[in-house]
């Protein structure tokens, strides 16, 4: 049974309690998800019907992952960047196109600081950080040549055309963000109120728990943490990885700029704040590549977007936030 059989069919299970008050009890499932860990928790009735919610839920991660990973083969990402400067538009999935649109935008927006075409130069960093050997500037020239967002082109109700032969796409820097809004979707479609998502750090909270105020999310690390209470809102922390690359005595990070086709060379820890999960997750990588100067621009362009960043550069440590005591409350 499909995703969206699963929900339909689940719907007419929950209509006799989602009229009639029941206590709720709290739930937590685990299992993994595009290569980290997932977590659902929310609030139901019974254990019968937590189940249930729970399959509906993973059903549609599951659907999800074939349509988006590029670890994938048969994935439908890879097969339409199998399709690259064969000049033909591709009818693609109603949620491929959504996510590829949501993408193009943070791109269009943040100046190419993210960039879903980026597949050439992640494939790149990956060999070279497992094999501990730096690329050879011939092989950054290639992969850097067929990283351009403005390449995609994208024509309702679902075609896509990708013009430059070589072109790889890889939204996995929006992708899990992506995934929790369209899990917590199915969770609202099935009368959960009060739920937490959370795939590898990127967390998505709807209402309260029962009796609460908000969702207790820490962020910071070490002695500088923060408790915030939330409430129907994304939030992702980026950084404090120890995936990086040394050369010539300089530390790349796995974390890559797409306009200049190198890991960067400063450290930033950066949590973002957003009105749903796309933003949260796409957002962290573009405040870290940018650094706190440009990001004190580029906040502007993210309305209802609050921004940490702690950032190392030339061993001078940085902190920045966009929070101030007239910004909007997270309730």
């Amino acid at each position: 049974m499909g995703a969206k059989a699963v929900v339909l069919s689940l719907c007419f299970t929950l209509i006799g309690w989602k009229n009639v008050a029941q206590p709720l009890q709290r739930y937590t499932f685990d299992r993994g998800l595009f290569g980290t860990e997932f977590r659902q928790i929310f609030y139901a009735p019974n254990d019968r019907i937590a189940q249930e919610v729970r399959r509906a839920v993973d059903a549609r991660m599951d659907s999800l992952n074939v349509i988006m990973s590029d670890y994938l083969d048969g994935s439908e990402i890879n097969r339409l960047s199998a399709t690259a400067g064969s000049g033909q538009w591709v009818s693609v999935s109603p949620d491929l196109f959504d996510i590829l649109s949501r993408a193009v935008a943070i791109a269009k927006a943040s100046d190419g600081l993210f960039d879903p075409t980026i597949g050439p130069l992640s494939q790149l960093w990956r060999r070279a950080v497992r094999r501990k050997i730096f690329p050879t500037k011939p092989e950054l020239r290639k992969a850097h040549q067929r990283v351009d967002y403005r390449l995609i082109e994208l024509k309702k109700p679902g075609f896509v055309r990708l013009k430059k032969p070589g072109m790889r796409l890889d939204v996995g820097g929006i992708g899990q963000g992506y995934a929790i809004d369209e899990g917590l979707k199915v969770l609202q479609q099935l009368g959960i109120k009060s739920a937490l998502l959370d795939i590898g750090g990127d967390i998505l909270v709807s209402d309260p728990p029962p009796g609460e105020r908000g969702w207790r999310i820490l962020i910071g690390a070490a002695a500088d943490t923060t408790t915030l209470l939330l409430r129907q809102v994304g939030i992702t922390t980026s950084g404090a990885t120890h995936r990086y690359l040394e050369h010539n005595g300089k530390r790349y990070s796995h974390l890559m700029n797409p306009r200049t086709g190198l890991g960067l060379l400063h450290h930033a820890q950066t949590t973002v704040l957003a009105p749903d999960g796309t933003q949260a997750d796409a957002l962290t990588k573009v405040f870290s590549v940018a650094g706190i100067q440009k990001s004190k621009r580029l906040i502007k362009r993210f309305p209802g977007v609050s921004v940490w960043i702690t950032e190392e550069r030339n061993g001078k440590l940085k902190k920045w936030s966009s929070v101030t005591s007239t910004s909007p409350s997270p309730f």
